[in-house]
């Protein structure tokens, strides 16, 4: 391992100027500034995290409060947390995870033991009790998500509006003139979870703007939950052509059952979904999708926290745009 010693006299300065270059604590020279940290590059060196915190007074961690329900897709949520992971590493920072039944005081406990220099929190809810607690704590705070009210938090998110009007439009422009949304588990809407409530807005403003019929069915995960919500949708009376689909865990499920009652996707019901890219193509019918993009919401929450760290910045909310992919799983009517 390549110590602070072989740094100092590869750049031909003593250990102490490396030190202060490291810390930041004393005005160095950019000559030799450059010289050391050229030395730092070419050997690989790694300062100790210990010592780097005593230095800086940070605890070179982010603390991140992550959803673990059983009502949440487990596989999609560890894609937000793999990107944060990852992303932090790249700015010398280590995750500390924080689970929801730690309690809402937990991200303000951690700051104040300066355990962590940052929190992001997920699985944010529009009307989120935690807001006013996440307002108070003296450490930068990002939303991977967006509240009703985010005044003086920053946020960033999918615009799930956007991505529900996207979908209900994109089968009122193939000419489907009865469809459906099938959801997220009642449980996700009824603690209200952000970013169902504002896909759901999207898309009954959509199909109220283009007097649409249109119906919402809540969906729980297991064959039987999906069984008897598609017995629901597709009722006689309704002459539902195509679906939106919001529930990544029932997808396959809902495939499968629509084959077990010789219906065709897309011939004889169109579908379209919202979830990750790997999973709309990977499944029995390659569907249209809106990405969810996990990877990039998880890098720019990271970017966001680390740039408030070192500078002053106004909270800011930013919000991706939707991007649809056609894979054919929608027909024109």
């Amino acid at each position: 391992m390549i110590t602070i010693k072989e740094v100092a006299r590869h750049a031909g300065v003593s250990m102490s100027t490396v030190s202060y270059v490291l810390s930041g604590k004393r005005s160095i020279s950019e000559e030799t500034k450059r010289r050391v940290e050229q030395s730092i590059a070419a050997l690989g060196y790694h300062p100790n995290a210990g010592a780097r915190a005593l230095a800086s007074n940070r605890s070179q961690v982010l603390g991140l409060v992550v959803p673990l329900r059983s009502d949440q897709n487990l596989p999609v949520i560890m894609q937000f947390v793999s990107s944060i992971v990852a992303s932090a590493r790249d700015y010398d920072y280590d995750v500390l995870v924080l689970t929801k039944e730690a309690g809402p005081g937990e991200a303000h406990r951690v700051t104040a033991r300066s355990m962590a220099d940052a929190i992001i929190v997920m699985d944010v809810e529009s009307a989120d009790p935690r807001i006013p607690e996440l307002r108070s704590i003296d450490a930068p705070v990002v939303l991977l998500g967006m509240p009703d009210d985010h005044e003086g938090l920053s946020c960033v998110d999918l615009d799930f509006e956007t991505a529900g009007r996207q979908m209900a439009g994109h089968l009122a422009e193939r000419g489907h003139r009865s469809i459906a949304l099938i959801g997220s588990p009642p449980a996700v809407y009824e603690r209200g979870t952000s970013y169902a409530a504002r896909l759901l807005h999207g898309f009954q403003s959509e199909t109220t703007k283009r007097n649409m019929p249109a119906s919402v069915h809540s969906c729980a995960p297991g064959y039987d939950s999906v069984s008897a919500c598609l017995d629901a949708v597709l009722h006689p009376d309704r002459g539902i052509t195509g679906l939106v689909v919001h529930n990544e865990a029932v997808l396959g499920t809902l495939l499968l059952e629509l084959r077990r009652r010789s219906l065709d996707v897309p011939a004889d019901l169109s579908v379209i979904t919202l979830c990750p890219d790997d999973v709309a193509a990977s499944l029995p019918v390659p569907l249209t999708s809106i990405a969810v993009p996990a990877q990039e919401l998880g890098a720019i929450a990271v970017e966001m926290v680390m740039t408030r760290l070192t500078q002053e910045q106004a909270p800011e909310v930013r919000l991706l745009q939707p991007r649809l992919t056609d894979r054919g799983s929608t027909s024109t009517r």
